[in-house]
C-alpha cells in the first residue's frame, strides 16, 4: 500500500470516528467538541490537496512506506 492510499484511509478512518463521537445521536457520543478535530482535517486535506503539504504523509515517508504519485 503507498502513502496515498494510507493517507486517505487514515483521514477517513478519523473522520467518520470524530464524527461518531462529536455527533449527539451516535451511540459513541462524548462531547459535541470532537467536530473541531473533524473540521481540523477536512482543513488539512483541502490544504494539501493545493500545496502538496501533508504532515501524515511526512510520518509514512519516514516510516519507510513506499511513495505514490501524490506524495513523493
Amino acid at each position: 500500500m503507498c502513502i496515498d492510499k494510507i493517507v486517505n484511509a487514515v483521514a477517513g478512518t478519523l473522520i467518520l470516528l470524530s464524527l461518531g463521537l462529536g455527533v449527539q445521536g451516535s451511540p459513541i457520543f462524548h462531547s459535541v467538541n470532537w467536530l473541531w478535530f473533524t473540521a481540523f482535517i477536512g482543513a488539512n486535506l483541502l490544504q494539501s490537496s493545493f500545496t502538496g503539504f501533508c504532515p501524515a504523509a511526512i510520518l509514512f515517508k519516514k516510516l519507510g512506506v513506499k511513495p505514490g504519485a501524490a506524495f513523493n
